[in-house]
């Protein structure tokens, strides 16, 4: 009796420290009402977490103008929010909030994922840099956190749409190339929430390709390498 007694004390007191730690992060990413007009500390980082995520607005100095707006405002869109370009409390929650949950999701990866997910980023990007293998891992995760999506990593690697994978690697077996260790270290860093392309979900090599569609239906978000990105 004493020794359930105990147990239940242990989990109550871990149980109440991660909601204090919980409630701590966003208590304190929370800056105010933040909107076209306003300067602070609270602007810079706000802005500082857009460029983050890979949403072009300048430099980060503490000016609430016209590019930050913008940024805002596809930064809203792409996370389901009213778009205002208003960095309210849910803004913000959003904004500061994605990287504490990726690293709890990341706590929890299996070898599975780790093992599918090196093994794409190794087929598509090999020959690139650290980053651009980086950035193929955040367009796999990006695609499992979103609704258009299958919800898991080898879901979406094996996608098929009218009959045609969505990676070509799945198409011509290189899935199944064994990842070096840069490709399974990027897919970890991946997982664990690091992101370089913000919530792009589709990339292609324009010198392979013409990602004709994306281009005429998505937005630009930055080119690493070989490989450019879009959302």
């Amino acid at each position: 009796m004493k020794k359930n007694l105990k147990v239940i004390i242990c989990i109550t007191i871990i149980s109440l420290l991660l909601i204090g730690q919980t409630i701590g992060v966003f208590a304190d990413t929370y800056y105010g009402l933040l909107k076209y007009g306003s300067r602070g500390t609270g602007v810079v980082k706000v802005q500082q977490a857009l460029k983050a995520k890979g949403y072009s607005l300048g430099a980060a100095d503490g000016i609430y103008g016209t590019m930050t707006k913008n940024a805002v405002i596809r930064f809203q869109r792409a996370s389901g929010l009213q778009a205002d370009g208003i960095a309210g409390r849910l803004t913000q929650s959003k904004l500061f909030g994605t990287a504490t949950v990726a690293a709890r999701s990341a706590t929890t990866a299996t070898a599975t994922d780790v093992y599918w997910l090196s093994r794409i980023i190794h087929a598509e990007a090999e020959a690139e840099s650290y980053t651009g293998k980086v950035a193929v891992g955040n367009v796999i995760m990006n695609r499992v956190k979103s609704s258009l999506f299958p919800n898991t990593i080898k879901g979406v690697i094996f996608e098929y749409y009218k009959g045609i994978p969505q990676f070509s690697p799945v198409a011509d077996g290189t899935i199944y190339n064994t990842p070096n260790a840069d490709s399974i270290n990027a897919a970890k860093a991946a997982l664990s929430g690091t992101s370089v392309v913000g919530s792009a979900t589709y990339f292609f090599n324009p010198d392979k390709s013409e990602g004709t569609w994306i281009v005429q239906n998505k937005t630009f978000v930055k080119r690493i390498g070989n490989h450019v990105f879009y959302r």
